[in-house]
């Protein structure tokens, strides 16, 4: 057995040996996913990131030493595959490989913490102390495969927007909207909290003439939760840009929603099969709901709502079982939104405000900010928070802050739309919750 790849190295992913190569010497690298041994003939599976290929040893074509490796191997040993590729109509791809040489770099030890196969249901908890493993399945990897596509989608269409990225801090001295829901960690010889958000800093852009920035970056809400839809690191995909409001926001977040669902459908198609799922793509902009409306849906349904309430989960469920997909809920109250939200000139007790809902699922939040000192200091007071713990934020509106809106994507649960997962943590590689801080 030979551990080291020395002067090998891959010529083909499984997914590119297909019938056009028959003939050719290749390279293939990855892990044991099956092994039949008829005796006179060995069957291997060989998994990679991109698919699977089958490697056929018959005793009569290939060396002793060549069937003595295979027999010796272990599920998910890794090895390295040097062979012709033969037309099979029986093989995945419509190919196999006839192995003339072959590296073993790295004995799996059994039994496996769990089955890669999934022959055996492993439960969530399970899968996630051993994610290493879990990510080998391929309704598992397929998941962020969509996700790493997601985000360069995203990417895309903000460089065609002319929208510049940017990177806040995450180690932070005050909260971002106020209230509690702080990671506190030592900071030297004081105290300092992780970022609930860049939305201070993304405004502070704006003063700084920047125009409109994105980021994409973790954020930390400390919320005691344990739902299939809340985390306590979660990546945001956070956009703000001047001389807009939540109108023009608004309609940025739904075209680039829209780009990343024609991108997956697009580029995802083997992912989307895997999980089964199919993506329907809007035709036109998301429909609009405005508060006032959706407070009497919920109620109409037999959940009990007042004016002025946020949203419940059972107020969600209510709502998102009157609408088909995505949708703007619009006009929320000033009193439960964050400071910095532009109330109404003709209304201050309507803001402007929205939420993207997909379903029952909030998606994202944004509204028009304040741009102004006076009324930013007042709204700051008015909910009780300490202004002076506030002061460098508020530096940057009193020399020329430019009107200005944004929002905030959860990037997990627009992955659980994507995939059709029910449980935020399917789409994150390590997620962290109340209870798991490990692996």
């Amino acid at each position: 057995m030979e551990y080291l790849l020395n002067d090998w190295r891959r010529t083909h992913y499984t997914n590119k040996v297909n019938p056009t190569i028959t003939g050719e010497e290749i390279v293939i690298m990855g892990w044991v996913h099956e092994i039949r041994d008829l005796g006179g003939i060995i069957f291997v599976l060989v998994r990679d990131r991109e698919g699977m290929i089958q490697v056929t040893a018959p005793s009569k074509k290939v060396t002793k030493e060549i069937l003595e490796d295979l027999r010796g191997l272990s599920k998910e040993s890794v090895i390295a595959v040097k062979g012709k590729v033969q037309d099979s109509n029986k093989a995945p791809n419509g190919v196999e490989i006839i192995p003339e040489e072959i590296k073993v770099l790295n004995l799996a030890q059994q039994p496996l913490p769990m089955d890669p196969t999934e022959k055996v249901k492993a439960e969530i908890d399970t899968r996630l102390d051993s994610r290493f493993l879990d990510l080998r399945v391929a309704h598992v990897s397929s998941i962020f495969k969509i996700k790493d596509n997601m985000f360069k989608t995203v990417r895309e269409y903000f460089d065609e927007e002319g929208i510049m990225e940017i990177h806040t801090p995450k180690l932070v001295a005050s909260a971002t909207e106020g209230g509690t829901e702080l990671f506190p960690i030592t900071y030297f010889e004081r105290e300092a909290f992780l970022g609930q958000s860049p939305q201070l800093y993304k405004q502070m852009m704006m003063s700084a003439g920047f125009d409109k920035v994105f980021e994409i970056g973790q954020i930390f809400r400390a919320e005691e939760h344990d739902t299939l839809r809340h985390l306590n690191e979660a990546v945001s995909i956070d956009m703000e840009a001047s001389f807009m409001d939540d109108k023009d926001a608004m309609e940025i977040l739904d075209k680039m929603i829209s780009r990343v669902l024609r991108s997956t459908n697009e580029n995802c198609k083997d992912q989307l099969e895997i999980l089964n799922q199919t993506l329907d793509i809007p035709e036109g902009p998301f429909p609009e709901v405005k508060y006032d409306d959706a407070v009497d849906i919920v109620n109409s349904k037999g959940v009990e709502m007042e004016w002025g309430e946020d949203l419940s989960r059972a107020g969600e469920k209510a709502l998102g079982e009157s609408q088909e997909g995505f949708y703007f809920l619009t006009e929320w109250p000033t009193a439960i939104k964050p400071f910095y939200v532009m109330p109404q000139e003709d209304r201050p007790e309507i803001s402007h405000a929205f939420d993207l809902m997909y379903k029952d699922l909030e998606i994202s939040s944004g509204a028009t900010r304040i741009h102004q000192y006076d009324l930013l200091k007042n709204q700051l007071e008015a909910k009780g928070l300490n202004v002076d713990a506030f002061a460098d934020y508020l530096k940057a509106f009193r020399y020329g802050m430019p009107p200005h809106a944004g929002w905030g994507v959860g990037s997990d649960r627009l992955n659980m739309v994507l995939t059709g997962v029910e449980n935020i943590r399917e789409t994150v590689l390590f997620p962290r919750d109340r209870r798991r801080l490990t692996p």
